[in-house]
């Protein structure tokens, strides 16, 4: 015999669909607001669960004050880790400190290092992705997890197809990045062909503070700074 579920029947799905796209547009709308006022910025990505103690955390936070003291801003993802040495770098600089809320059921809690009128909450990833994107003058990425990954190849795939202006991306770190990189040139460049070689200019592998600022300021002597898209 066929049990009984009692999960919710389609027209109620479709209903519930149908009114949270109210939820959504006022995420977009709060996001455009608040975010179309603060200036360049740099987003800055990596793991919630590296320790203060670390290495690439303490190199986060030093990427993060000169990112200021050259005039950007810093945009993170609002919670611990890396993202807590972002918004502290940027705060210790004196410069404008974002953090982008996530609201998950672990790892995620915004750190103390966020401006108070620059804080925002998201339910949704990718109304929050587009915060990113759209706002931000470069990507820096420092080592992490999942969540890393796809702020990184959602980047590189918009600017690869032209959907957004380019700008730069710069992963920290050769000992953590050099073996994806090496499989990006040898997998999906060569044995496939999956992608072009000039894809590969999208992306510089870095591992000081001041390798991060070169690149930035290189890049906006020639371009302007604006909105992606």
């Amino acid at each position: 015999m066929r049990k009984e579920h009692k999960h919710k029947g389609w027209n109620e799905i479709k209903t519930n669909d149908s009114w949270a796209i109210f939820k959504i547009m006022g995420e977009f709308v709060n996001g455009y607001e608040k975010l179309s006022k603060i200036g360049p910025c740099v987003s800055i990505f990596g793991s919630a669960r590296t320790k203060p103690d670390q290495t690439y955390y303490q190199l986060a936070e030093e990427v993060a004050q000169k990112i200021v003291e050259h005039g950007y801003g810093v945009i993170t993802g609002g919670g611990p880790g890396i993202m807590e040495a972002g918004n502290k770098g940027a705060h210790i600089a004196g410069g404008t400190s974002v953090g982008l809320n996530i609201d998950l059921p672990f790892e995620q809690h915004d750190n103390p290092y966020i401006d108070n009128d620059k804080s925002l909450d998201f339910d949704y990833f990718f109304v929050r992705k587009v915060m990113f994107v759209k706002y931000s003058q470069g990507f820096v990425v420092m080592p992490g997890g999942f969540g890393t990954l796809d702020e990184l190849f959602e980047a590189i795939t918009l600017i690869q197809t032209h959907k957004i202006e380019s700008f730069p991306i710069i992963l920290v770190g050769t000992e953590f990045w050099s073996g994806l990189m090496d499989w990006v040139k040898t997998t999906l460049l060569k044995a496939n062909n999956n992608i072009s070689a000039e894809d590969l200019d999208l992306i510089h592998l870095v591992d000081t503070a001041d390798e991060v600022i070169d690149i930035l300021d290189s890049f906006y002597k020639e371009y302007n700074l604006s909105p992606n898209f």
